[in-house]
Formats: C-alpha cells, structure tokens, sequence
C-alpha cells in the first residue's frame, strides 16, 4: 500500500459506490495519466461495440500507463470514466467493469456520458491521476 487514503463524508449519500475524496501521501509524486482507450498495439479499437469489453481493455492499457510510471491501480487517486452513450445502461455496463477491477479502492470517479470519442468505434476511456512515493532522486 503506498498511502492513498480515501475519504468518506459521512454527511452525503452513503450508497455511492466510490470515496468521495482521496488524498496523497505527504511527499508523494502525482501522475497524470492520458485517457487509457481501448487500443491494441497496431492502435486497432477492441472491442467494437461492447461496452464493456471496450472498459476491460481500456483498463488493461490503463495498467500498463500506471506500471510504466511506477505506479499500480492502487496508487490511483482519481478517474473519470467517458462512455459514448446517451444510454443509461451503457454507462452502468462500464461502471461495473471498473469498479470490478478497482474492487475495495472504489477512488473518486465520474461517470460521463460524451457524444463521441477520439478513435472510430470508440466507446470508451478512463482519465486518470495516481500518486506514489517521492524517489530519492526527486
């Protein structure tokens, strides 16, 4: 564990399925993360058409961006999830996905419906920022 704590407010909605506040260690590194998208490696969308196929891979990359900053999923402090869907369900299809893989560090997060995404056939992508211990070298 790096130190990511989550905050609730006991004062709001108690049912929300995320903290409602994260905080970074003291002297930790921030990293932003560009929207993780679901893209193989030749930059082709997986997924064509399947919410929730397009958030397990766009997580996947999401994984792979923390990993090669030092960081895991657990040192996440916040994301924001945009579908392509006006939708309802849509959305709730994706959010399942990501509080899946998130499981009990359920961070900040919004869920945003959007018109469209930058990649044809993109239906989903997942901002994020983490933070981690500050490095000897600074």
């Amino acid at each position: 564990m790096t130190g990511v704590q989550l905050h609730r407010a006991p004062s709001l909605y108690p049912g929300a399925p995320y903290a409602y506040a994260a905080s970074a260690p003291p002297g930790s590194r921030l990293i932003a993360l560009a929207g993780a998208c679901p893209l193989d490696e030749r930059g082709a969308t997986i997924g064509v058409g399947d919410y929730a196929g397009q958030a397990s891979a766009a997580l996947a990359n999401l994984e792979t961006a923390l990993s090669a900053a030092g960081a895991t999923i657990g040192d996440v402090l916040v994301t924001r999830v945009l579908v392509a869907s006006s939708n309802r369900e849509d959305l709730v299809a994706v959010w399942q996905v990501v509080a899946e893989r998130f499981a009990t560090h359920d961070v900040p997060s919004t869920l945003l419906g959007v018109t469209v995404l930058g990649y044809p056939d993109q239906l989903v992508e997942i901002e994020a920022f983490a933070a981690v211990p500050q490095g000897p070298e600074g």
